[in-house]
């Protein structure tokens, strides 16, 4: 029976799930990072870890691979593929030192024109004198793809989109060829395209067939929203992690850089969306696990809190308000932690009909149905809050992990 493997790298650890052709995962497998600061010498150590944990028997008989990565974390390398600098993540901010720079060059609602985007990471690398030494500027998903297949400077249209490359046209724009930094960019291929078969001493080491295809990557929300199950226009996804991050399949592409909404390619849709600061974190900051369970059980979900909180850990928002300086409002506090918890529930069930309702302003396919994913899901009362926003039918998501949706993309999942 052949299998087809899915790799999904985050903040804290690595994922793997594998499934059979009719789409049923088979085998997970998950490796969690002991340091905080990410190196590639970890991340080399996860993957190969991961692909150890496989059965053998599976091993045998996998045909195809494709991995996800955090969007913007990225690296240069040297001609070997060697990292000549720490990598950066997602969300480092020290391009804010060149956004002049790029606000200079880039169009007015380009998604570079952000502190932690690919191209504003890049620009600050040039500026402090990296990019003498470098060959490759590589997304998370590049690099540990290239770690299977051997071949370096191949990405995908998802992970390029934050460098610049116009995701409409399929090529790099004009403005962003005319730098000198243009000999650093990746060729870009659509996620999940074939680049190579897995190195041969590899699969001497892990028992893998010659044949088995390492494809082209994707970005780690775009692999939650292909697992999710949603597949027509009017179909979104809400991710409910340490962030609130939203994502509705349009059949019209929308941008808007002041309340920080881009929109991704799927194929011949467009999948628009963007990333608030509210959610899972704010509510750790206040509760532990077990609180958050018992206190919520007790919240009457189908009552509006009279409680008017946008919850936030610190100054800043990125959508559906773009504004650096927007403060938390967590006040009035009650006593009550069951009233506590149940207006921050409300605040930030408020924001996602905000941001949902904003992407439909702007011209994006009409919501028709919200699934869930992330950490989230599981609150009944927190959905019967979300319900009342939303006013559309809601769903889990057909399944929680981003490797899922990353193994059907190396099976080959059809992009609408």
């Amino acid at each position: 029976m052949p299998f087809y493997l899915g790799l999904d790298f985050g903040t804290s650890g690595a994922r793997a799930i594998a499934i059979d052709e009719d789409k049923i995962p088979c085998w997970e497998g998950r490796v969690d990072f002991t340091i905080c600061s990410h190196t590639t010498t970890m991340w080399r150590e996860a993957l190969f870890a991961l692909l150890a944990q496989i059965p053998q028997a599976m091993r045998r008989e996998m045909r195809a691979i494709a991995i996800d990565g955090t969007s913007s974390t990225v690296l240069l390398c040297d001609d070997r593929g060697e990292a000549i600098a720490e990598p950066l993540l997602y969300n480092d901010a020290r391009g804010g030192e060149v956004e002049e720079e790029i606000c200079a060059i880039s169009p007015p609602d380009s998604v570079v024109r952000s502190a932690t985007s690919s191209l504003a990471k890049l620009l600050w690398w040039e500026k402090y004198g990296f990019c003498d030494r470098a060959a490759y500027f590589l997304h998370q998903a590049d690099w540990l793809g290239f770690q299977l297949h051997g071949q370096l400077g191949i990405s995908d249209y998802h992970n390029g989109l934050k460098l610049g490359y116009d995701v409409e046209r399929l090529c790099y724009p004009d403005w962003l060829t005319q730098l000198s930094l243009q000999r650093l960019y990746p060729r870009i291929v659509a996620p999940g395209t074939p680049v190579g078969e897995m190195q041969p001493h590899l699969c001497d080491r892990f028992d893998f067939p010659r044949d088995c295809v390492i494809c082209a990557g994707t970005t780690d929300s775009i692999a939650a929203f292909l697992a999710s199950g949603a597949t027509q226009p009017g179909e979104g996804v809400t991710s409910l992690g340490s962030t609130l991050v939203l994502k509705l399949l349009s059949a019209t592409r929308v941008e808007e850089a002041r309340s920080g909404i881009y929109s991704h390619r799927l194929g011949d849709l467009w999948l628009a969306g963007g990333a608030s600061n509210t959610g899972g974190a704010v509510l750790r900051h206040f509760f532990g696990d077990e609180e958050l369970q018992r206190l919520s059980s007790q919240i009457e979900g189908d009552r509006e809190s009279p409680l008017q909180y946008y919850p936030l850990l610190t100054v800043g928002e990125r959508f559906p308000i773009s504004d650096s300086h927007l403060a938390p409002q967590l006040e009035p506090r009650p006593e009550n932690p069951v009233a506590f918890l149940h207006g921050l529930l409300e605040g930030i069930a408020r924001i996602e009909g905000m941001g949902y309702q904003r992407l439909q302003d702007l011209g994006a396919t009409a919501l028709k149905r919200v699934y869930t994913a992330g950490g989230g899901a599981k609150n009944p009362q927190w959905e019967t809050i979300r319900h009342r926003h939303l006013r559309v039918p809601m769903a889990a998501s057909q399944c929680l992990e981003a490797a899922f949706g990353t193994a059907l993309l190396a099976q080959g999942f059809p992009l609408p």
